[in-house]
């Protein structure tokens, strides 16, 4: 029979879970407690931010062939001319609402990797963003996500660690690509919902702290492990709290949603936390009809918010420390279509932004007189950039998480 110390505390627990203001994977228990027992390895490591942006980002019109006659003619009313592109170099440019990422260009913190994609191209946005979160091409393997698998291989050390091992910040569901077996990472909608609710109640608030902080030694399993993972949610509560309330910054984001989710990643950072990557999406890219304005709002929205959290974390001495990856599930088709918009394509740019990045063009742009099915070839496998960001990054074995055959891209230095 429980005693009522044990009976206020799983009660609360109950509170705090039912809160409904965190969610998990379905491969992990739904509640605050176990993901907040899963941490990261040390304070001071190195940090990876996944932007992604969801619907199919046209790259055609990101990384833009500016001279390219077939690109011209085959977007009668989409093309960007040569006096509106953000030139880059040779015959490639940025779009023009791209200012804060052709900022990031010239200050050498961002790295533009072009004809990037997989082996015969899924044209699904779930296939296909599925398999760039578990970077599996076969349904059957398709369990865990890419950065999952990675934490499962750690679960040992990052049990023993008080923050989570990543975070995603967002309203949608949790990403498949963190997605684990055995390591739980919390989503979020706010900073000031990841904590433990009481509803101002001192009386339950004093009762977890004291059934956390009570002896364990004729505790059951199932208490222990309670108990472990309260004193973890409280410290992490407390840790985020103080990260919001004491932050300062000398920049100022935008006030679009993406710039604020990284603005609070960048918080903590500061403050902190082990926690080793932070997760993020922008949705909207699926442009089948009037791209144009539509297109250019997102991307003005996405280079504006890369550009405040490079500084932002250069201010507080952390960029040299972070690195932020941003993908899409695919590009779009060469030409566009009836309704002045660009249907699903294949392969696309994808972008590191950092100050340990290799600046500047990776690679070269795909051949638009060389199609597959009207759309671009690939020549980089996505699971090449995701290799040297596990190894050359994060200082995690590429090899057992995506399978042999995928050197490290040179997309680092």
């Amino acid at each position: 029979m429980l005693t009522t110390t044990r009976r206020k505390f799983l009660a609360a627990i109950g509170v705090a879970a039912s809160s409904g203001l965190v969610s998990f994977s379905p491969q992990a228990p739904g509640f605050l407690l176990e993901a907040a027992a899963a941490g990261a390895e040390l304070p001071g490591e190195r940090i990876l931010v996944v932007v992604q942006l969801s619907g199919g980002n046209d790259g055609l019109n990101t990384v833009v062939p500016y001279k390219d006659e077939i690109y011209r003619r085959g977007r009668p009313s989409l093309a960007v001319g040569a006096d509106r592109v953000l030139k880059v170099e040779g015959d490639i440019g940025l779009h023009p609402s791209l200012t804060g990422m052709a900022t990031l260009l010239e200050n050498r913190r961002l790295a533009i990797v072009q004809g990037v994609g997989y082996p015969n191209p899924n044209r699904s946005h779930f296939e296909s963003m599925d398999i760039w979160h578990t970077a599996h091409t076969k349904p059957q393997d398709r369990a865990a996500g890419w950065l999952g698998r990675a934490f499962d291989a750690r679960r040992a050390m990052l049990a023993q660690a008080t923050d989570p091992p990543a975070m995603h910040l967002g309203a949608e569901n949790q990403p498949l690509a963190l997605a684990a077996r055995d390591v739980p990472s919390p989503s979020i909608r706010s900073l000031d919902q990841f904590k433990l609710e009481t509803g101002g109640n001192v009386q339950l608030r004093e009762a977890i702290v004291a059934a956390a902080s009570a002896p364990r030694g004729a505790a059951s399993d199932l208490l222990k492990f309670v108990q472990t993972r309260t004193t973890s949610a409280l410290e992490v509560s407390r840790r985020i709290e103080a990260a919001a309330k004491d932050y300062k910054t000398p920049v100022d984001y935008p006030g679009t949603d993406l710039a604020q989710k990284l603005k609070r990643i960048a918080q903590l950072i500061d403050a902190g936390l082990s926690t080793r990557v932070y997760y993020v999406a922008l949705d909207g890219f699926d442009t089948h009809s009037d791209q144009r304005d539509a297109h250019a709002g997102l991307l003005g929205q996405l280079g504006g918010a890369l550009a405040a959290f490079a500084d932002d974390l250069a201010a507080h001495m952390q960029l040299d420390r972070v690195v932020t990856l941003v993908f899409s599930e695919f590009g779009r088709r060469v030409e566009e279509n009836a309704s002045r918009g660009t249907d699903h394509g294949a392969a696309a740019p994808v972008f590191l932004v950092g100050n340990r990045v290799s600046p500047g063009l990776v690679g070269k742009h795909p051949r638009l007189d060389d199609l597959e099915d009207g759309d671009v070839k690939f020549h980089t496998d996505f699971r090449s950039v995701y290799a040297a960001v596990l190894e050359q990054w994060l200082g995690w074995p590429a090899a057992p998480i995506l399978g042999e055959g995928f050197a490290p891209a040179r997309v680092l230095t």
